[in-house]
């Protein structure tokens, strides 16, 4: 029998080189749809390991992506200290992970609805503050985001001039590329975790306290530590959020952002790595879908028009707030566990034909014999 790990890898080499040649085919707007779906697929894997291996409920994701984002902003702008971009990045990241320190006692100690409506006041306070704060968050109309340079190389369109056989690199398409570097460098991160013993610890706290707290499992301790480490994912989802958009305002990381979130891990699949990743793309991608199909669509108005009765924006909610309904009611595992079952499906024998009856002379023969 086939290592099904082969098979695994396979695929999974697959969709790499499948993914690195796109930017070679594909237009703009596809590619920043890429952009966005990679960057939030990095802020639901980090969501997928509080709340789906935790079970700890959070609605303050959009919060810890604001902190990323404009962290890096400030850390890489003017006014600011005017830091190299890549260590602004780091640092950006490491000041959300900061935050959820300093939240993570709470976390530690509550549980649920409770925590959920705690981390909800994060959001409504971390918004007021990127309002207010104008200094630093440029106010309402927030502020613009400095490009990235790496080695002297740099994420923008015209720095310096690039053509890689025949086609023009702009932003978009460097940015894909380092998009695609941060979400493996994520997934696999959060693989490690998943399968080592933080995993096993995480996973035994969500089914049992009582069976985890037996085992010697440390119950506020890996609740702190999961919702620090699903800050830092939040934090580098807001810089390549950041990143990709060039301008970043209050008004995105509103408790809107939160819910897709949540929407993006339960339509993928609680506690799956690909399934955050897949929800996240599914989630993210429908909107600017529907946006660009806008004309093509039914009941559906175009930006800036009144030809329908729902804007794309939120004809795309309503569908992917059935999908969610779906997925509850019929595929509790999400996409992912979607995806395994049709591969485990077994394939159809072929119909066999039943033993015929034994000869008539045999049968009578048997017969004789039988007193």
């Amino acid at each position: 029998m086939s290592d099904p790990r082969t098979g695994t890898r396979a695929r999974a080499l697959l969709a790499t080189v499948v993914l690195c040649a796109l930017p070679f085919y594909l237009d703009a707007f596809w590619l920043r749809v890429g952009l966005f779906a990679m960057a939030a697929a990095v802020g639901a894997v980090g969501l997928g390991l509080l709340t789906g291996s935790a079970g700890q409920l959070s609605l303050g994701h959009a919060f810890f992506l604001a902190v990323g984002a404009y962290g890096y902003v400030w850390l890489a702008g003017e006014p600011g200290p005017g830091l190299p971009p890549a260590l602004a990045l780091v640092l950006a990241v490491l000041l959300a992970g900061a935050a959820g320190g300093l939240f993570s006692p709470v976390a530690g100690r509550v549980r649920g609805i409770y925590l959920g409506v705690a981390t909800l006041a994060l959001v409504f306070l971390g918004h007021h503050v990127l309002l207010t704060a104008d200094s630093v968050t440029g106010g309402f109309n927030g502020r613009s985001v400095p490009p990235l340079t790496l080695g002297g190389f740099g994420f923008t369109a015209d720095d310096p001039e690039l053509a890689v056989l025949g086609v023009p690199f702009g932003a978009e398409e460097r940015l894909w590329y380092l998009g695609l570097a941060l979400l493996a460098v994520t997934c696999w991160t959060a693989r490690g975790i998943l399968r080592g013993r933080p995993g096993r610890a995480l996973l035994a706290l969500r089914d049992s306290e009582t069976a985890a707290a037996v085992m010697g499992v440390h119950l506020a301790g890996y609740r702190s530590a999961a919702f620090v480490v699903s800050s830092m994912y939040a934090g580098l989802a807001g810089v390549l959020l950041a990143l990709a958009f060039r301008r970043v305002v209050p008004d995105y990381f509103a408790l809107a952002l939160s819910v897709d979130y949540l929407a993006m891990i339960v339509i993928g699949g609680l506690g799956s790595v690909a399934g955050a990743v897949a929800g996240a793309v599914f989630v993210t991608a429908l909107p600017l879908l529907m946006t660009r199909y806008a004309d093509h669509l039914p009941l559906v108005a175009a930006p800036g028009t009144a030809g329908g009765p729902v804007g794309p924006t939120e004809a795309a909610r309503y569908l992917y707030g059935a999908a969610i309904v779906l997925i509850l009611l019929f595929a509790p595992d999400g996409l992912r566990g979607l995806a395994r079952r049709a591969r485990a499906r077994p394939r159809r024998r072929p119909a066999t034909t039943p033993p015929a009856d034994p000869a008539p002379d045999q049968a009578a023969r048997v017969k004789e014999h039988t007193p």
